[in-house]
């Protein structure tokens, strides 16, 4: 047998090749996946570095949010209090502004975590904890220091130019130094630029001698939690929070480690897809390499070999096969990773903070999974080929053996029984949760009932082969005549073969239909509720993106927009969230705490705002001190209007009057609640600048007006539009390049299946070449074979997906997920499976027309 097996890989290495190649790709894109989801993961939650590391006591101005460990203290405490006090060794002042890095060319830094930070250099040794990679420390004004991951996103060096986008204005600085933090090169927090101590307090807008925050060294002799006890009685509750640095340390760890698990579940999510696609696509061409070999195998048999024999030569085989594809899959796999790191940047996710992979998990896993992928693969096809009976293969080499049809629609209906199991708990979770967990929970489900549900229709598959190559061969014997007729004889003789090429077709297009349908709609429900929201002409904001929503402009970009030519109105909408501290927040159910609820404000000038936005409900302009909600948030927590709420921002608690409820249909310009900018100036004084929308002007004067902002555009209503709808949905690049990876994973196994199944006619084409059938009419065979393939791939992927977002759009009940295809959508997907599937088909349609004769008697 171990003879057979070496003659077997010697005389049948290009078919073997063609199988090696899609387990290769298969492993690469779950290699890839992997090592993507553990670089994400460490750069979001692997690194414990923290600012804090030298300090042992921070002492914060007034109170700190306890359920946002990030957040800016609302008080203001002096320097001059802290040190000099009985066991304090050193203290520095701390403060920390939302800012916006771009590095050459003016191309904005994705931060490598959730924001980019502007803090003061430290002085003092002893709490300093930046090690200088190169240059100097920041000295003066216009100076400053970057972490490593800023000066490699951006491209920087010591010496060079960059400009930072401050809340308020936007200033030119130079680089003076590139430094890491604890070895890293990015801490908790995310990316740090600092500056002279004066330079920030500055940008902070803090008095003079105060600060966020001070950093305190304690003694020699005196523990961290002695001084937290000693700092606390004497600056008192009210003044100031005082807390352990090791305690901040941990409370960003354990955030990160969650922020960390929920990112890594989701690309987990989209890598399950590439695992599904590369297990469907190998054991469809393994499954098609052991056809072939259907003669030889019963043969064997016929001379003495044992069933367990044959099932141990094809598992032999697959086991060579699988380890020479991890070898390279797991190669491939980093050039993968490489891509969807550079896609997951272009949404503000930058994860390049975090070097590649190379430990045993990154390494062996894939490795595994690509030898269990071709074992389970091989499975199936080991068993069927045991069961060849001699007299079997010989009839095989005209027509494949009728078979029972029992077991196989029992094996589907049990699949489709799996299926929902997924699909049956949706409706439960809908009637029993509400909200985005329960929108998020539904579609992982969903997403698993679809791709067990196109198991089952690979499965079915075959059934359908018999009418649909039915109805092909007669449009093909009136277009062709005779070769639509032996075509007709040829599909519906072997419906395995098709259906084998139909569902790797099949899984290409419910894959794309689905993510064409959902963007569709999607962008369809943008497009109609933004366009009727907005008024003005035209809206300025950048292109970059951040984790958090799209970079943020300067406060003073509105003014220089105003003063632009023909310009009669512009309106800054500025963008903050607010802790709702009263009424507490409503308990899901009896026995559940409340989540904290933070309401995302939208601060905007009140006069004139009719003319720029139209939004739906009773909401006069609001004056200082009160506050619009929309409807849904209304609903929830019962807000009713003229009712008094308190909500805590960066500077402490703030009384405001519901003076309306309204509603924002586009979800793009006020989806939570409105104030005027008094209002906000004090929630928030920092609160950053998403858009200015503009009423006259030309876009050409506008451009001029910001043509000294990083990254500013302008832009008409329907661009806006598209363009905020999409800073909403960060993250769909990545989901767009693991979709098009698995796509052409999903491509190259019907091409090389179609070419397999022509290669294994070999015998067939040449005789009815010697009776004399001409090349034309050969590869007329062929063509209208694809032709089936066409429309049964075509048929259930578009089912598949139509069914999959109609089951979305019960589930949740979105309006931004409407099933209803537009009418050219099948049209052009049916004609792109088309194009696919006869290029695919070209080659082995020339060649089997000119498979020679004797070749032909010669073949298997």
């Amino acid at each position: 047998m171990w003879l057979i097996a070496r003659r077997s890989f010697a005389e049948g290495w290009v078919r073997l090749i063609a199988t090696m190649l899609a387990a290769l790709f298969s492993v690469g894109l779950i290699a890839g996946s992997l090592q993507f989801a553990l670089r994400a993961q460490e750069a979001m939650s692997g690194s414990d570095a923290s600012e804090y590391s030298r300090a042992d006591v921070l002492v914060q101005g007034g109170s700190a949010d306890p359920d946002d460990v990030y957040a800016a203290p609302d008080g203001r405490v002096r320097t001059d209090r802290i040190a000099g006090r009985p066991g304090v060794a050193a203290a520095a002042g701390d403060a920390a502004v939302y800012v916006t890095a771009a590095g050459r060319k003016g191309t904005i830094v994705p931060p490598g975590g959730a924001r980019t930070l502007l803090r003061p250099w430290v002085g003092d040794p002893r709490l300093n904890p930046y090690k200088l990679e190169s240059g100097r420390a920041p000295a003066a004004d216009g100076e400053v220091a970057v972490l490593r991951h800023v000066a490699r996103a951006g491209h920087l060096k010591t010496g060079s130019s960059m400009k930072v986008l401050l809340p308020r204005q936007t200033r030119d600085v130079k680089v003076v130094g590139v430094v890491t933090v604890q070895g890293h090169s990015s801490v908790a927090a995310g990316d740090l630029i600092l500056a002279p101590p004066e330079t920030v307090r500055q940008a902070a807008g803090l008095p003079a001698g105060t600060w966020q925050t001070v950093w305190v060294k304690a003694a020699p002799g005196v523990t961290p939690q002695r001084l937290k006890r000693d700092l606390a009685r004497d600056l008192g509750k009210d003044a100031a929070t005082v807390r352990t640095a090791r305690s901040v340390q941990d409370a960003q760890s354990a955030e990160l480690q969650g922020a960390g698990a929920s990112v890594g579940g989701a690309i987990g999510m989209l890598a399950s897809v590439a695992v599904f696609v590369g297990l469907f696509v190998v054991a469809n061409t393994f499954g098609t390499l052991v056809r072939q070999r259907t003669r030889r195998l019963a043969l064997l048999g016929a001379i003495g070999a044992t069933p367990r024999q044959i099932k141990a030569l094809i598992r032999l085989e697959a086991l060579v096969l699988g380890v020479v594809a991890s070898i390279g899959g797991v190669l491939f796999g980093y050039p993968v990773s490489a891509v969807l790191t550079s896609l997951f940047a272009r949404d503000g996710f930058d994860i390049s903070a975090a070097d590649a992979q190379f430990g045993w998990v990154a390494l062996a896993i894939p490795a595994a999974a690509g030898v269990a992928v071709t074992q389970l693969a091989a499975w199936r096809a080991a068993r069927r080929a045991a069961r060849i009976a001699p007299m079997e293969a010989l009839r095989a080499t005209t027509a494949e053996a009728e078979g029972r049809r029992w077991p196989r629609l029992a094996a589907a209906f049990a699949v489709f029984a799996c299926a929902w199991m997924f699909y049956g708990p949706v409706f439960a979770i809908r009637a029993e949760e509400s909200g985005e967990d329960r929108t998020i929970g539904t579609m992982i489900l969903i997403l698993m009932g679809s791709m067990v549900t196109v198991s089952a229709l690979a499965v079915l598959a075959p059934f359908f082969v018999g009418p649909l190559g039915g109805l092909v061969g007669r449009i093909g014997h009136a277009v062709s005549g005779e070769a639509g007729r032996l075509a007709r004889a040829t599909i519906t003789r072997s419906p395995r073969r098709v259906s084998s090429a139909a569902s790797s077709l099949m899984l290409g297009v419910a894959l794309v239909s689905a993510t064409a349908l959902i963007v569709l709609s999607a962008n369809a429900r943008f497009d109609e509720a933004g366009t009727k929201v907005m008024r003005a002409e035209h809206a300025v904001t950048t292109t970059g993106k951040t984790s958090n929503g799209p970079v943020p402009l300067p406060r003073d970009t509105a003014d220089k927009i105003a003063r632009a030519p023909g310009v009669a109105k512009a309106t800054a909408l500025t963008a903050s969230d607010a802790k709702l501290v009263s009424p507490p927040p409503r308990r899901p159910s009896p026995g559940e705490e409340p989540e904290p609820l933070y309401l995302s404000l939208t601060g905007a000038d009140q006069t004139g705002l009719s003319s720029m936005m139209r939004l739906g409900g009773r909401l006069r302009p609001l004056g200082p001190g009160e506050v619009g909600v929309t409807s849904a948030i209304a609903n929830k927590q019962r807000l009713k209007r003229g009712q008094k709420i308190v909500v805590k921002g960066t500077r402490g608690r703030v009384t405001l009057s519901i003076a309306g409820i309204y509603h924002d249909p586009s979800h793009v310009f006020a989806d939570g609640a409105l104030v005027s900018p008094a209002t906000m100036d004090r929630i928030d004084p920092d609160a950053e600048t998403r858009a200015v929308l503009v009423r006259g002007g030309t876009a050409r004067d506008l451009e001029r007006a910001v043509a000294g902002v990083p990254g500013a555009k302008v832009m008409d209503r329907s661009a806006y539009v598209r363009h905020a709808s999409r800073a909403m949905t960060n993250g769909l690049s990545v989901i767009y390049g693991f979709i098009g990876m698995s796509l052409v994973l999903a491509l190259f196994g019907m091409a090389t299946t179609v070419s397999m199944s022509v290669s294994e006619r070999t015998r067939e084409f040449g005789l009815l070449g010697a009776v004399g059938a001409t090349a034309a009419q050969i590869r007329s065979i062929v063509r209208w074979e694809a032709a089936t393939v066409v429309l049964l791939g075509t048929f259930l992927g578009l089912a598949t997906a139509v069914g999959t977002v109609a089951l979305m759009y019960a589930a949740s009940g979105s309006s931004f997920l409407r099933p209803h295809a537009p009418w050219w959508l099948p049209v052009l997907v049916t004609a792109g499976a088309a194009l696919v599937t006869l290029a695919t088909s070209a080659l082995p349609a020339r060649r089997a027309a000119g498979v020679p004769v004797l070749e032909a008697a010669k073949a298997e």
